[in-house]
């Protein structure tokens, strides 16, 4: 939320250029702007689509996770949306305090650093046409792999620990509490 003081004054300082990433932190890096939220998630509108190239919504994933496990969790939800009334997905970087944090953008003239995170993680609520949730959480490593995405499901309750947040925070109650504390099946998925 923004704050507007009516006292503020034009002018009195002047523009920092404090740029936050760019492109030019990707070049040459070896990893891709994976997309947090999917562009083929967002195609209603031109506006809603374009959004999601915002380098707020990237971060460095390794090319055959981004092109390989992370594409497929991307368009097995999209599948799972087709038999619910709503899905929603919350997803993010995790960091593992326990490893060195490496970093991208180090070399580049702007001088800004991305740190490139060890996994991710998305969680995916999904309501059923008589209002029953169904939740599955994920954490899936930045790298390559030939497991099936079922490998990388998780409790909500890991993720939250690991991430140092709290996950679908409205929904109340000990039903709430028990699918966070659930590691579901995985729904039927397409070959």
């Amino acid at each position: 939320m923004e704050v507007i003081d009516p006292e503020n004054k034009r002018n009195e300082v002047e523009r920092l250029d404090s740029f936050r990433p760019d492109l030019i932190d990707y070049e040459g890096s070896g990893f891709d702007r994976g997309h947090l939220v999917a562009s083929a998630d967002r195609r209603a509108t031109g506006i809603k689509n374009s959004e999601t190239f915002l380098l707020s919504n990237m971060s460095p994933q390794r090319p055959n996770f981004n092109r390989g496990i992370w594409k497929k969790l991307e368009q097995e939800v999209r599948n799972l949306a087709k038999k619910f009334v709503e899905v929603y997905v919350i997803c993010g970087p995790l960091f593992d305090i326990e490893k060195p944090i490496k970093v991208i953008g180090q070399d580049d003239k702007n001088k800004i650093v991305i740190p490139i995170p060890h996994a991710y993680f998305k969680s995916v609520l999904a309501e059923n046409i008589k209002g029953k949730l169904s939740l599955w959480s994920f954490i899936l490593p930045n790298e390559a792999t030939p497991k099936s995405l079922s490998d990388f499901l998780c409790l909500t309750t890991e993720i939250e620990r690991r991430a140092g947040i709290s996950l679908w925070d409205r929904l109340r109650g000990e039903s709430a509490d028990n699918m966070k504390r659930k590691k579901r099946k995985m729904w039927k998925i397409s070959s």
